[in-house]
C-alpha cells in the first residue's frame, strides 16, 4: 500500500495542475446533476415486511385516505368562552369545510359534528386526512391548509395547526455549525503555528463536504434520502476530512522541518501518513455500509451518505492535498527559530539522537541511518512535549492508571442500562413551532394518545358475518386496557375489510403504547378463530414502534460484527494479539460511557436546557447503532496513528516502555488537535440541529472525547507498559498467513534529504527523475529485530 500511495503522492505533486483540474471538473459535474436532476428530500421511516408496514401498504391500495398523511387543527376559544358557543362553532365548521378544500386534502372530520371536543368544552380537535404520506405532501400544501384557519382566527379563536404530517422539525440553521469551523482553524492555526498551513486542511475538507452535500441532492430526485442524511455526512465528512488532512499535512512538515526535498516529503507523507489515512478511512467506510444489514432504508442510505462523505474525503486527502502542498512549495516549511521548527527539530533529536551521535548506540533504524537502542529518551535538557509527559504519567504505575480509567467510565456507562428507544413525534419538536403547541395542547386537553392514535385493519373477507365480525372487534377494542376511545369502523370500498381507529391512554413514544400494539398483535389468533377476521395493527406510530424493534434487535448482533471487524483489521495492522483485543475492549467502553451520557442528558434531563433539548424521553432509535458505526471508525483512526508510532519504534529496537513514549512523544499532539476538531464540528450541530441529529452530534461528541484522551492516550499506553512485550506478540503460523499490509511504510527506503530549498515550479515542473521505492527487509515483530 505504501509504495503505491508514495507513486500517488509524487504523481499528484508533480502534475498538480491536472490533479486540481480534476477535481474542479468533478465540482462542476455535480453541480450540473443538482441543477437537472435535484428533488427534495423525504423523512418517512418505514420497514419493508414489518407487521405495521405490510398493513399500511395494504391501506394505500385499499382506502388510501386512512393510510395517507394526517394534520389535526386545534381551535381554543378565549379565556371564559366555549367552543361550543354558536359563534365560534360556525367559525370551526367553516374552516374545516374550507381545509377540506386545501391541496391533496382528501377528508376532513370537523369536531363540532363528530362532538370532539375537550371535557371542558374549551377546546375542539378537527383532523385533516391526504391522499397521500409525508413523503408525498407538496412544498404548498401544508402552508395552504395554514391560510384555511383565518375564519377561525378572525372569530377570536388561537388556531394551531400539526400533528404527523409535520415531522418532528428539521435543523434550524446552519449558523451555528460555522463556529465548529471557527474552532477547527483556531486548533490548527496552534497545532501548526502558520494561518497559512492551517487553513489547507480546511480548504480540502470543504471541497469534499461540497461535492459531497451536491452530490446527494443529485440523487434526491431518483432515490429516497432523508433531510438527515446530508447533514450527517456534512458533519462527518467535514470532520474526518479536516483530521485527514491534519495528520497529512503535519507530517509533511515534520519533515519539511528535518531538511526533506519538498517533493519527497510529500510522496513519502503520502506513502506513511496516507496509507494510515486509507486504513482508517476504510474502517469508517465499512462500519456505515454495514448498517445495510439492519434492512431499513433510510438508515442504509444515511449510512452510505456518511461512507459517500469519508470516501470522498479519503480521496481529496491523498490526491488534493499532495497537489496543493506541490502548490505552497517551501512555504510549509517551517521557519528556522519558530516554535514549530524547534519543536520538530527536539522531536527529531529525541528519535534518532543529537547530531553526531548516530553511531554511538550502534543499530540501523531501516531509515539509511542510525539510532539509538533501546531506553533512549531526549536528553540535552529539552523540555519534553506534551504528549510524552502524559504517556509517563500513564505509564509510571500502568496498573492503578488501568483500573482508575475502567472505574471513570463504568460509572460514566451506569445510566446506559435505562436506555430506551423511539423514533421522535412532534413533543420533542422545537418549543414555539406550530406542531410542539399543538401537539402539547392535545396532550393536555385529550390525552397523549391523540397524538399518536392507532389503526386496527380487520379483513373480513373470510368472516360469516362482516358486520358482526367488526362490531365484535369494536366491543373487544373498547374494552381492552390501555385503550382510550375507539373511532366508528371506516369501511372499505369492497365492504370486505374495515378500518377502525384506537386512540392510546398513552403517548406514540411511551412504552405502554408498544405494549398495547404487542396484546392486539397477540389477541389477533383469537379474533380470527371467534370471528374469520385477519387482524393487524398500522398507523405511523406503529410503524415507528416496529422500526424502534428492528433496530433494537439489531444493535447486539451489529456490535459483534463491528467488534470482529476491528479484531481482524487491527490485526493485520499490527501483527498482534493484544492490541486488537484491547483496541476491542476499549471501544466498547467507549461507547457504553457515551450511551450513559446521552441517557442522563436526553432521559434524566440533565444539562437538558442548556444543550436546547425540548423534552427528555426515550432516545431517538438509529443513535445507538449509527454511533457504534461512526465511533468504531473515529477510534480505528486514533488507535492506527497513536500505535503505529509505538510499534514502529519497537520494530526500530526500542524497549516496550520506551516504544509508548515514543508513540506518545510524536501522535498525542495531532491526535489532540484531531479530537478537538471532531468534538467541535459535532457540538456545533447541536444547538440548531433536529430532533433526530440533536442527540447523535451530543453522542459523537461526547465519543471522540472519550475515546482519543480517555481511551488511546490513556488507557492504551498503561495496557501496552502493563503487557510490555507480549503487546506485541503473534503465533508464527499467524505471521505467515497474514499479509503484510505494510500500513507504516516500511518497505520505503530513505531517499536523500536534501536541505532546505525552493519547491518544483508550478511552470516549469522541474523535479528529479521519480524512482521507485526500493524494498528493504520488513520488520513485523520482536522475533525479527
Amino acid at each position: 500500500m505504501a509504495s503505491l500511495l508514495y507513486r500517488l503522492g509524487r504523481g499528484a505533486f508533480r502534475r498538480r495542475r491536472a490533479v486540481l483540474a480534476t477535481w474542479l471538473l468533478v465540482l462542476t459535474a455535480v453541480v450540473t446533476c443538482v441543477i437537472t436532476f435535484g428533488g427534495t428530500t423525504d423523512d418517512e421511516f418505514t420497514v419493508p415486511g414489518s407487521p405495521a408496514q405490510t398493513a399500511m401498504d395494504t391501506l394505500e391500495r385499499e382506502l388510501p385516505s386512512a393510510a395517507g398523511a394526517s394534520a389535526q387543527i386545534v381551535f381554543v376559544a378565549p379565556h371564559g368562552h366555549t367552543v361550543t358557543e354558536p359563534r365560534y362553532a360556525r367559525a370551526i365548521s367553516s374552516t374545516m369545510a374550507e381545509a377540506g378544500k386545501a391541496p391533496q386534502v382528501v377528508a376532513v372530520t370537523d369536531p363540532v359534528r363528530a362532538k370532539v371536543i375537550s371535557p371542558d368544552r374549551t377546546t375542539a380537535l378537527g383532523q385533516v386526512r391526504y391522499q397521500v404520506g409525508r413523503a408525498g405532501l407538496h412544498d404548498d400544501s401544508l402552508p395552504a391548509l395554514e391560510k384555511t384557519t383565518r375564519p377561525a382566527k378572525d372569530a377570536g379563536l388561537t388556531v394551531e395547526v400539526g400533528g404527523s404530517a409535520y415531522g418532528s422539525g428539521k435543523s434550524t440553521g446552519h449558523v451555528k455549525e460555522l463556529m465548529g469551523v471557527a474552532v477547527a482553524l483556531v486548533v490548527l492555526t496552534i497545532t501548526f503555528g502558520s494561518l497559512f498551513a492551517a487553513g489547507m486542511p480546511l480548504l480540502t475538507a470543504v471541497t469534499g463536504v461540497a461535492i459531497t452535500l451536491l452530490g446527494l441532492s443529485a440523487l434526491t430526485g431518483a432515490l429516497t434520502i432523508s433531510s438527515t442524511a446530508p447533514s450527517l455526512a456534512s458533519m462527518l465528512g467535514l470532520a474526518v476530512g479536516i483530521d485527514y488532512a491534519l495528520f497529512i499535512l503535519s507530517r509533511h512538515r515534520s519533515q519539511l522541518a528535518t531538511g526533506m526535498d519538498t517533493e519527497e516529503s510529500a510522496a513519502r507523507t503520502t506513502a506513511t501518513a496516507g496509507s494510515a489515512v486509507v486504513f482508517a478511512g476504510l474502517t469508517v467506510i465499512i462500519a456505515l455500509c454495514g448498517l445495510a444489514v439492519v434492512r431499513i432504508p433510510f438508515l442504509t442510505v444515511m449510512g452510505i451518505a456518511g461512507a459517500a462523505a469519508v470516501l470522498i474525503a479519503v480521496g481529496v486527502s491523498t490526491t488534493l492535498l499532495p497537489a496543493v502542498m506541490g502548490f505552497a512549495g517551501d512555504r510549509l516549511r517551517p521557519k528556522p527559530g519558530s516554535r514549530a521548527a524547534r519543536r520538530e527539530q527536539a522531536a527529531h533529536e529525541a528519535e534518532f539522537g543529537a547530531q553526531g551521535a548516530e553511531h554511538s548506540a550502534g543499530y540501523d533504524d531501516g531509515r539509511g541511518g542510525h539510532g539509538h537502542g533501546p531506553g533512549h529518551v531526549a536528553g540535552h535538557g529539552a523540555r519534553r512535549p506534551m504528549g510524552e509527559r502524559w504517556g509517563r504519567i500513564a505509564i509510571r504505575r500502568p496498573l492503578l492508571t488501568l483500573l482508575a480509567v475502567l472505574v471513570c467510565l463504568l460509572t460514566v456507562a451506569l445510566p446506559a442500562r435505562d436506555l430506551r428507544l423511539a423514533l421522535p413525534d412532534n413533543g420533542s419538536a422545537p418549543t414555539g413551532s406550530g406542531q410542539r403547541q399543538t401537539y402539547d395542547t392535545v396532550s393536555e386537553k385529550f390525552g397523549r394518545g391523540f397524538n399518536g392514535p392507532l389503526l386496527v385493519l380487520a379483513d373480513t373477507f373470510r368472516a360469516g358475518s362482516p358486520h358482526q365480525a367488526t362490531a365484535t372487534l369494536v366491543k373487544d377494542l373498547k374494552a381492552t386496557d390501555g385503550v382510550a376511545t375507539v373511532g366508528e369502523p371506516q369501511l372499505v370500498p369492497d365492504q370486505d375489510a374495515a378500518v377502525i381507529q384506537v386512540v392510546p391512554r398513552t403517548g406514540p413514544a411511551d412504552e405502554r403504547t408498544k405494549n398495547l400494539v404487542e396484546h392486539i398483535r397477540d389477541e389477533a389468533p383469537d379474533w380470527r378463530e371467534r370471528t374469520g377476521a385477519e387482524v393487524s395493527v398500522t398507523g405511523t406510530t406503529a410503524v415507528n414502534i416496529d422500526v424502534s424493534d428492528r433496530l433494537a434487535a439489531s444493535l447486539v448482533p451489529f456490535a459483534l460484527v463491528v467488534v470482529g471487524l476491528s479484531l481482524l483489521l487491527l490485526l493485520l495492522v499490527f501483527r498482534s494479539v493484544v492490541v486488537p483485543l484491547k483496541a476491542s475492549l476499549g471501544f466498547l467502553l467507549s461507547v457504553a460511557a457515551t450511551f450513559g451520557a446521552v441517557v442522563a442528558v436526553f432521559q434524566w434531563g440533565w444539562l437538558a436546557s442548556a444543550l436546547g433539548v425540548a423534552e427528555t424521553g426515550p432516545v431517538v432509535s438509529i443513535l445507538p447503532i449509527l454511533v457504534m458505526a461512526v465511533l468504531f471508525g473515529l477510534a480505528m483512526d486514533y488507535e492506527v496513528f497513536m500505535v503505529s508510532r509505538m510499534r514502529e519504534a519497537y520494530v526500530h529496537g526500542a524497549a516496550p516502555r520506551e516504544a509508548v513514549l515514543a508513540g506518545s512523544r510524536h501522535a498525542s499532539r495531532v491526535v489532540t488537535a484531531a479530537a478537538l476538531i471532531m468534538f467541535a464540528v459535532f457540538a456545533s450541530f447541536i444547538p440548531g440541529g433536529s430532533t433526530i441529529l440533536k442527540p447523535i452530534a451530543f453522542a459523537l461528541a461526547v465519543g471522540v472525547l472519550i475515546d482519543a484522551f480517555v481511551v488511546r492516550m490513556t488507557l492504551v499506553p498503561a495496557v501496552l507498559a502493563l503487557v510490555g512485550r507480549a503487546g506485541w506478540w503473534l503465533p508464527k503460523w499467524l505471521d505467515r498467513l497474514l499479509p503484510d499490509l505494510d500500513i507504516e511504510g516500511e518497505r520505503l527506503a530513505a531517499a536523500p534529504r536534501s536541505g532546505p530549498g525552493p519547491a518544483p515550479g508550478p511552470e516549469t515542473g522541474s523535479v528529479e527523475p521519480e524512482a521507485e521505492p526500493a524494498a528493504v527487509p520488513t520488520v513485523t515483530g520482536p522475533s525479527r529485530p
